[in-house]
């Protein structure tokens, strides 16, 4: 990944799309991020985890929160798909969230379809090399 503009740290309001993803980080709304993102339809946050082992129910505590405005998460895993302890999977669809797991890119490019549809998606995604 390469582009200029700023670089973001922490939060950006609003619903932006993945311009561009890989080289350790992602980059959108003309600002580059190093690390993981998690994208919900009030912004995209910096997200602490590093590989599938750290997707849990406390990181994605976000997502939960808020469920009202998300029908369907969206689940990068890095360059393998790796899939999510059945728990994990019960409590998001207790919370009325389909999931989807898939590589980074793949979901990446998924989330950006779904979201310049105007659908209610978010988007937890994995940085890779």
């Amino acid at each position: 990944m390469s582009g200029g503009g700023r670089h973001y740290e922490g939060f950006v309001p609003g619903r932006h799309l993945i311009d561009a993803y890989g080289s350790g980080g992602f980059r959108f709304a003309e600002m580059s991020h190093r690390g993981s993102i998690l994208a919900l339809p009030s912004g995209i946050h910096a997200w602490d985890v590093t590989e599938p082992a750290g997707i849990d129910a406390a990181s994605l505590a976000p997502v939960f929160a808020a469920a009202a405005e998300v029908d369907l998460l969206l689940i990068g895993t890095g360059p393998e798909l790796v899939f999510l302890p059945d728990a994990l999977r019960q409590r998001l669809k207790a919370a009325g969230i389909g999931l989807d797991v898939m590589q980074t890119g793949a979901a990446a490019r998924t989330y950006n379809i779904l979201a310049a549809e105007n659908r209610k998606v978010a988007a937890a995604l994995i940085a890779v090399a």
